[in-house]
């Protein structure tokens, strides 16, 4: 059987998905101590059009509240900045609670900074919406955190599952592949660290404009294969990967900073993000060999020039992102 098969039942099943890039958007409690029993709270909750989503915080009982808390209205969310006074000595013991997370699906990231240094992180999830702060911070908690924010990032991005299918369709044989998937996994991997270390710095709506224009040339690529030109895809993938990877670096950062950090764990969340990144990556390329190899048993063919549907339909979700984010930082002329 065609692997052309293959490869439009997955189109159909990554078309269930939703077609905005980069949906990673949890929610962010940030509880900050500025003075010696003075919090600055920040929570910043995803929007969905003029709608917030029904999740509140419930904070430590020795928290009292201060003045009236600030609002500040950005796309795709509302922050909300509060100052507290704690009642007692210290938040250690005490407990965070998210209400109403149970009955959503999304995530709440918390970090919890402290006067004498000591950050404490977690994911609040619909199955544990609650947080008691320890007295000392698991890095292994960290650990995993990160990894599985990475690991569920790379598998919601669409653009950039679609940018590594392509790469799929283009590449021929497994060390050619090997070398393009790496020299991706290299590329993103520096991005993102400089990004992330605040040394690399390029405003994100560019940045998302240039990934699907990526997609959108491999996806021409594609074409000129099958039409028997050999492109320079086909020529040096490592090269080209490489050099689209960089810009999917920074896509990735751009979604890591809007999870935020741990100060002082900021190496391990990095790595560990990172490594789940790869991780996702990996999981969808054995996905999608495992399913070509599967259905090329079966005794089933497709019509002559049917391998077109595929890289149009890339190509044409790669030119409707490219346009609407080129216009998102281009106005059109009055």
């Amino acid at each position: 059987m065609s692997r052309w098969l293959a490869l439009v039942m997955l189109m159909a099943l990554m078309a269930s998905a939703p077609a905005t890039a980069d949906e990673i958007r949890p929610a962010l409690l940030d509880i900050k101590e500025q003075n010696t029993g003075l919090f600055i709270v920040t929570w910043k909750v995803p929007t969905r059009g003029d709608r917030v989503l029904a999740i509140t915080p419930q904070l430590p009982g020795s928290l009292e509240l201060l003045g009236t808390p600030t609002y500040e209205e950005l796309p795709g969310a509302l922050i909300q900045t509060s100052t507290y006074r704690n009642a007692e000595s210290s938040l250690t013991g005490q407990t965070v609670v998210i209400e109403g997370l149970s009955a959503l699906q999304t995530d709440v990231l918390l970090l919890v900074q402290l006067r004498d240094g000591s950050q404490h992180s977690a994911i609040l999830r619909p199955a544990s919406p609650e947080f008691t702060i320890p007295v000392q911070a698991s890095k292994l908690k960290v650990a995993a955190d990160y990894w599985r924010m990475g690991t569920v990032h790379i598998l919601e991005g669409v653009d950039h599952l679609l940018f590594v299918l392509a790469l799929l369709l283009i590449v021929s044989g497994i060390g050619p592949l090997v070398k393009a998937v790496t020299s991706f996994t290299v590329a993103h991997s520096i991005t993102l660290a400089l990004a992330t270390l605040g040394l690399v710095h390029l405003p994100p709506a560019p940045t998302e404009a240039i990934i699907a224009l990526s997609i959108l040339f491999l996806a021409s690529e594609i074409v000129h294969k099958r039409n028997g030109v050999v492109g320079i895809t086909e020529r040096y993938p490592w090269v080209i990967a490489f050099i689209f990877g960089l810009f999917h670096g920074l896509g990735f950062a751009g979604a890591l900073s809007e999870i935020g950090v741990p100060e002082h764990e900021v190496p391990l969340a990095l790595l560990t993000f990172n490594l789940g990144v790869e991780t996702g990556q990996l999981l969808f390329v054995a996905v999608v060999l495992a399913i070509i190899a599967l259905l090329k048993k079966l005794p089933v063919s497709l019509p002559a020039g049917s391998w077109r549907l595929l890289p149009y339909a890339i190509g044409s979700v790669a030119a409707y992102w490219t346009i609407e984010r080129v216009l998102s930082f281009v106005p059109l002329p009055a």
